[in-house]
């Protein structure tokens, strides 16, 4: 599908189907060709970019040596806290401070356990009622999810103007019912009257209509960017229908980090029983406390370090899956389809490409981590306009941080590159094509999540009228509907993060065609091409808002 001028060009070292060769290349310059040769140029000057079906060789190794370290640390220090623990912890009531041999000595005490055990007792047997509802409701929505998100998709796909603003109404709708109903339900109630006077209540009741007209503001605002959404949601859900093993691969995957972190979960609870039962003086008297080893709180926050460093690698290693996965459909001819895509991807993310999947994980870490200890400082609210400058500097380039981030495993999927040069080759493609992806990130995303919290909260009305009519729990029904809006919503995010993974990769692919002068995909030239161009020809990736 190449063009004319393509295929006039001499034939290049720097073939894009040899694994071991950058995946760009630059026609040889033709006014000194006697030269000897030259030191070769940054890799962001070459000018094409295409898919690398072929063997990949490993990048940034250093990070996944690192990440496998701090695995086996952590698991060995687990292990060792397991096997080194002290049985003496849960009788530590029975334990007594003995004046002739200044110790603690162990008595004869029973009388937490039995106190322990009835008070579990009492608990379970008093909100039985409770415990079964939430348990089938949770259940059900767990089961109903999964073809809710299919008809969403299949909704999006033939119906997304219509999905779209018919859902637009329901933005402001129900966050008014929802206000009127507490409003109204506080007022009737005596216990809630006494408890929240009517002075608070209205101001609650007012400044949730200025949230809600704060939505229409942005929405009347944003109304000429809404017909361009639907039409790139529209596109990306016809390419992700087109995929749908990757409905099964990314929860499985899930379900995989679920597995990895329960044994560091145990090694957390076992490594608190590492220490040893000491006399302790407080206002002139002894009693027994138990004194944990000096190492324990190191050891907490390597086990929490490497659980927050995993999840994101687990995040990124999903984009990295679904921008292989969708890139292969989309460099794939219209009648014919790609073989194994899910699967070389899987391999890619695991394989070659895992060093650069750890570092990705591993600066979205720092990168939360700096943020929120900015918006600690924030809120203590240290007085100095230095200390007001270095806030709007690190926040600046945290943003830049992750903006750049987004883009660049989308493209090591595709490439198979290394991270640097992943990022640099993004910023150059899209400055060579002036395109700008605000616009994608901002609307899509936010229309998206809008849609999936309107189903949840019609879901969630939905149970508690249910649990009102069908059981008698009371308040409790209140707090079931919310935990499962709260599960339909999880699982109605991970549908939208697909989602929009799916549109960025799309876009990413995009330029590519455009860079290389040749259409793939018809029907995705037709909407991108839409996109508004970046007029900054020096900076066309400026970062706007970071992403949570």
């Amino acid at each position: 599908m190449g063009s004319a001028e393509e295929a006039n060009k001499p034939t290049s070292p720097y073939d894009s189907s040899s694994p071991s060769q950058p995946l760009l290349f630059k026609p040889p310059s033709t006014e000194e060709p006697n030269q000897p040769d030259q030191p070769e140029s940054d890799p962001t000057q070459y000018l094409q970019i295409s898919y690398n079906y072929g063997p990949r060789p490993f990048k940034d190794l250093p990070f996944l040596i690192l990440f496998v370290l701090v695995v086996l640390c952590t698991f060995g220090f687990g292990i060792f806290c397991v096997f080194h623990k002290n049985p003496n912890y849960s009788n530590l009531s029975s334990y007594k401070y003995d004046l002739n041999s200044t110790s603690c000595v162990k008595g004869s005490n029973f009388n937490g356990f039995y106190e322990s055990r009835f008070d579990f007792y009492v608990l379970s047997s008093s909100g039985s009622g409770f415990l079964k509802s939430l348990i089938w409701t949770l259940v059900v929505t767990l089961i109903l999810s999964v073809p809710i998100c299919f008809l969403l998709l299949l909704l999006l796909k033939h119906y997304t103007k219509q999905i779209v603003y018919v859902s637009l109404p329901f933005f402001i709708v129900i966050p008014i019912f929802f206000n009127v109903y507490w409003f109204v339900a506080c007022t009737v109630s005596s216990s809630c009257t006494d408890a929240f006077p009517l002075v608070y209540r209205i101001l609650v009741f007012v400044f949730v209509f200025l949230i809600i007209g704060i939505i229409v503001w942005i929405f009347v605002a944003n109304w000429h960017r809404i017909e361009l959404t639907v039409k790139i949601i529209g596109v990306a859900s016809d390419a992700l229908s087109k995929n749908l093993g990757l409905f099964v691969v990314i929860p499985l995957l899930t379900l995989g980090l679920v597995a990895y972190y329960v044994p560091i979960v145990v090694f957390l609870v076992f490594v608190r029983l590492n220490g040893k039962i000491v006399p302790k003086e407080s206002n002139g008297e002894y009693r027994c406390a138990w004194k944990q080893d000096s190492w324990v709180p190191a050891y907490y926050t390597l086990a929490i370090l490497t659980m927050l460093w995993s999840l994101t690698v687990m995040v990124e290693a999903h984009v990295y899956v679904i921008g292989g996965t969708i890139a292969q459909w989309y460099f794939t001819g219209v009648d014919t389809k790609p073989r194994r895509s899910i699967r070389s991807s899987l391999r890619n993310a695991f394989g070659p490409s895992s060093g650069t999947v750890c570092l990705s994980g591993l600066l979205i870490c720092v990168v939360r981590f700096v943020r929120a200890a900015v918006d600690s400082a924030r809120q203590e609210d240290i007085p100095g306009m230095v200390n007001f400058v270095l806030r709007c500097c690190v926040k600046a380039l945290l943003s830049a941080v992750d903006f750049l981030n987004k883009f660049t495993i989308n493209f090591a999927a595709i490439t198979g590159e290394a991270y640097c040069t992943s990022a640099r080759m993004t910023y150059e493609l899209l400055k060579r094509n002036l395109l700008s992806a605000v616009f994608v990130e901002t609307v899509s995303t936010r229309l998206l999540a809008g849609i999936a919290f309107i189903l949840s909260s019609i879901y969630a009305i939905v149970v508690c009228a249910i649990l009102k009519g069908a059981s008698n729990i009371g308040f409790y029904s209140y707090v079931v509907a919310v935990l499962a809006w709260a599960l339909l919503i999880l699982v109605l995010g991970s549908f939208v993060h697909v989602l929009d993974n799916v549109i960025e990769t799309v876009y990413i692919c995009y330029a590519i065609d455009r860079d290389r002068g040749e259409v793939y995909k018809p029907e995705v030239h037709e909407v991108y091409a839409l996109l508004p161009s970046s007029r900054n020809h020096r900076a066309p990736m400026a970062p706007t808002a970071p992403l949570v």
